[in-house]
């Protein structure tokens, strides 16, 4: 079965380069240069690609396969586009053809040769995609974008009032290939200057020692409430095979360690009072439980000695938790953040106009501010990056949230 997936993809491979192929020749045809670069580039990034997956690791994935996807990525999408335009052409042909065969006008040929001007519109349509992925390679996944929202709840303690929350998620410290950069974004957190920062998790790919080299770095994070994380689906080593159960233990007790190092509280279906004044209000924090997803979290465990018209918050990596549990919750959580999405990486976002990604194919509630029953939801795009070492239209998210009491 696996071999069959193999052979109908390398022949769908076959398929766009072939009519990509048709189209620089149409429009270069005594340019022998240009269709010998074709394929040269072509078929070697199949070569890297295969040279990739002959030195795949799971655990230390490496910059090989964000480059190799990278470069799949700017190959195959515009080719996508030549291909809608000189496969539609084809057809058009062909039936021109059989009309022409049958009245006996076609002078000898079936088919009529290619219009320039289709192949022409099909390569200039085709550098949109292509040169938006290279701008997400090159720049798009270090653009970081402050969201700000503002909050009100009739509910909320008056010494809250004002009270402003930095969320930051999917940090997938592996996929780092630029220390100025995430410098930078790393100030941009602390330029917010937020009471409190919350960590929705993923901090690595896979295993812990890819945060090892950025340690440093996100120490420089500071908040006067303190900074409070939870675990990402990816932070489990669910993905990768272990040498041993031991193995995978240690490896998720090293990134807890990590957590502490960099100064942030770990909840863990727990929860912890946030004291300003006379009041409080409870930060819940479960591991992951994603549809689809391994379901670690137990809301119920986490909120057990919690007051029942307490203010709440809660950190749950996926945002499919918030529709399958939380807003059908005994308990009423006033605000939900989550992260898991990251917006696919890929999508329109025009404010006003239009808002998509093929994220939300899958997730209903896949970035940005939702209410439903009451209960406040907050998705963040993410911080970070996995695969596909880019962004396109989904820029990295720090989002500073508002808690504001409701005027009577």
């Amino acid at each position: 079965m696996v071999f069959i997936r193999i052979l109908f993809f390398l022949l769908f491979l076959g398929l766009i380069d072939w009519y990509s192929y048709q189209a620089f020749k149409t429009l270069f045809p005594n340019q022998n240069w240009v269709k010998i670069g074709f394929w040269v580039f072509s078929i070697g990034i199949y070569l890297f690609a295969i040279f990739v997956f002959l030195t795949f690791d799971r655990i230390n994935v490496g910059l090989n396969f964000g480059r190799l996807i990278s470069l799949l990525v700017l190959s195959i999408l515009p080719k996508l586009i030549i291909l809608v335009f000189l496969f539609g052409e084809d057809i058009t042909r062909i039936a021109r053809g059989v009309f022409q065969s049958i009245s006996g006008t076609n002078n000898g040929d079936f088919l009529p040769e290619r219009r320039k001007f289709i192949s022409q519109t099909a390569l200039l349509l085709s550098a949109i995609p292509f040169l938006g992925t290279l701008h997400g390679v090159l720049i798009g996944k270090y653009r970081y974008r402050v969201m700000k929202h503002t909050l009100e709840f009739d509910d909320l303690p008056e010494e809250f009032n004002g009270f402003t929350i930095t969320q930051i998620s999917d940090i997938h410290s592996g996929s780092f290939d630029n220390k100025e950069k995430l410098e930078y974004g790393v100030d941009l957190i602390n330029q917010q200057e937020s009471d409190m920062i919350l960590f929705t998790g993923d901090l690595v790919n896979n295993h812990a020692g890819e945060m090892e080299p950025w340690i440093e770095t996100f120490q420089k994070l500071k908040a006067p409430m303190g900074k409070y994380s939870i675990l990402g689906n990816h932070d489990y080593g669910d993905y990768v095979a272990w040498p041993s159960r031991e193995a995978k233990v240690q490896n998720l007790q090293r990134l807890c360690q990590i957590q502490e190092e960099l100064g942030f509280k770990l909840l863990r279906n727990e929860s912890i009072k946030i004291q300003k004044g006379n009041s409080s209000i409870d930060l819940i924090g479960v591991e992951n439980w994603g549809k689809g997803f391994a379901q670690y979290g137990d809301l119920n465990k986490a909120t057990a000695n919690l007051e029942e018209k307490s203010f709440k918050i809660l950190m749950s990596h996926d945002p499919s938790h918030f529709d399958e549990v939380v807003k059908k919750f005994s308990q009423l959580i006033h605000l939900t953040l989550s992260g898991h999405t990251h917006g696919m990486q890929f999508g329109i976002e025009i404010p006003g106009f239009i808002r998509w990604s093929p994220a939300s194919l899958r997730y209903p509630k896949w970035a940005g501010l939702y209410e439903e029953l009451g209960r406040y939801l907050h998705v963040n795009r993410g911080f970070g990056f996995l695969a596909f070492p880019g962004r396109v239209g989904i820029w990295p998210e720090i989002t500073v949230l508002e808690l504001r009491r409701k005027k009577l």
